[in-house]
């Protein structure tokens, strides 16, 4: 769901920016970078799953690869209470693997709009360039469409 939101406000970024380079074929790029984002999303989220149950079958000394990983019908507890999940470092873990698959192809979608849809040159200003702009040009027309409500 997360990385859903990323890639449509990405993929708008890199359409807005594509526009005012005067980039030809902007079409044939946003399916490409949407694309490359959806097979880094399910690429870092399978490393993700193989990293949670290395993890799982370390402290626990199971093998993730036998039934001793599920629970069995009567345990009425939750998983993660029972593999470690619920403590301090557990918890930012959790954030950490949902936050980093969308953050990754976020950045990859940037050096993308850089290098093949801009062609800037590499440098950090240029590589977040016009984010700003797209925010504050839907703030403005989320404003304006109120007002046009208010009117009426």
């Amino acid at each position: 769901m997360i990385g859903a939101i990323v890639m449509i406000f990405a993929v708008i970024w890199i359409y807005q920016s594509g526009i005012k380079a005067k980039t030809s074929n902007i079409f044939m790029w946003l399916g490409i970078c949407a694309g490359v984002f959806l097979a880094s999303q399910i690429l870092l989220y399978d490393v993700n799953i193989y990293l949670a149950d290395l993890l799982v079958s370390s402290d626990s000394g199971k093998d993730v690869s036998t039934a001793g990983y599920e629970r069995d019908l009567t345990s009425v507890g939750d998983r993660k209470n029972q593999e470690g999940f619920q403590t301090t470092g557990g918890t930012f873990l959790s954030v950490f693997m949902e936050l980093m698959p969308p953050l990754v192809g976020f950045l990859i979608l940037a050096v993308i709009r850089l290098k093949f849809v801009t062609k800037e040159s590499f440098s950090v200003p240029n590589l977040f360039s016009g984010i700003s702009e797209m925010v504050a040009g839907a703030a403005k027309g989320a404003v304006d469409s109120v007002k046009e409500g208010v009117k009426k």
